[in-house]
C-alpha cells in the first residue's frame, strides 16, 4: 500500500490545478479547489482517494439531502476506479462504513418526530411526513448534533 505521503506527491503532481492542504479533516473546497486532508486519521488513504473524487467529478452543492448520498455514493465508486492507479488498496468495509453514515445521516433527518415514520424532504431544510402531515425543520447536522423543529401550521 502507498503511503501517505507518496500518494500527496503523486497526486500534486498529477493534477497541478487541485491544492493539497492538511488541515483538521478530509474536504473538498470547490471554490478553493483544495483538498484538506489530515495524516492522522486511519485510513487516510482511502479518504484522500474519495476527496479526490469528489473534485474529479465536479461534485459542489446539493440541494436535496438524498442528492448529498448520492454523490458520497458516487465519490466513493470513483475512488475504487483510482486505486489500481496509485497502490492503493480499499477496503469496501470501510467504504460502507463512510457511506452508512450518511445513510444514517439521511435516516434520521427524514424521521417525523411526531409519529416516527419516513418523511420526504419539501425544500432544502424542511421535511414532512405522508403519515400524520407533521412538518419539520432540521439543521445541517453533518458534523454536529441533529435537531429537527417543528414548524407551525
Amino acid at each position: 500500500m502507498r503511503s501517505m505521503s507518496s500518494l500527496i506527491h503523486k497526486l500534486k503532481a498529477t493534477y497541478p490545478d487541485i491544492s493539497f492542504t492538511e488541515g483538521e479533516q478530509f474536504l473538498w473546497s470547490p471554490s478553493e479547489r483544495i483538498i484538506y486532508y489530515t495524516t492522522g486519521q486511519a485510513n487516510s488513504t482511502h479518504l484522500l482517494l474519495h476527496e479526490l473524487s469528489h473534485a474529479l467529478l465536479g461534485h459542489r452543492e446539493y440541494q436535496r439531502d438524498i442528492e448529498l448520498v448520492a454523490m458520497e455514493t458516487a465519490a466513493w465508486d470513483e475512488a475504487k476506479k483510482y486505486a489500481d492507479t496509485y497502490k492503493v488498496r480499499l477496503n469496501e468495509a470501510i467504504i460502507q462504513d463512510h457511506l452508512d453514515t450518511y445513510r444514517e445521516w439521511l435516516h434520521a433527518r427524514s424521521t417525523c418526530p411526531q409519529c416516527s415514520a419516513s418523511g420526504y424532504q419539501t425544500e432544502a431544510s424542511h421535511y414532512q411526513c405522508p403519515a400524520c402531515s407533521h412538518e419539520w425543520k432540521v439543521n445541517e447536522a453533518r458534523i454536529c448534533a441533529l435537531r429537527r423543529y417543528s414548524l407551525a401550521k
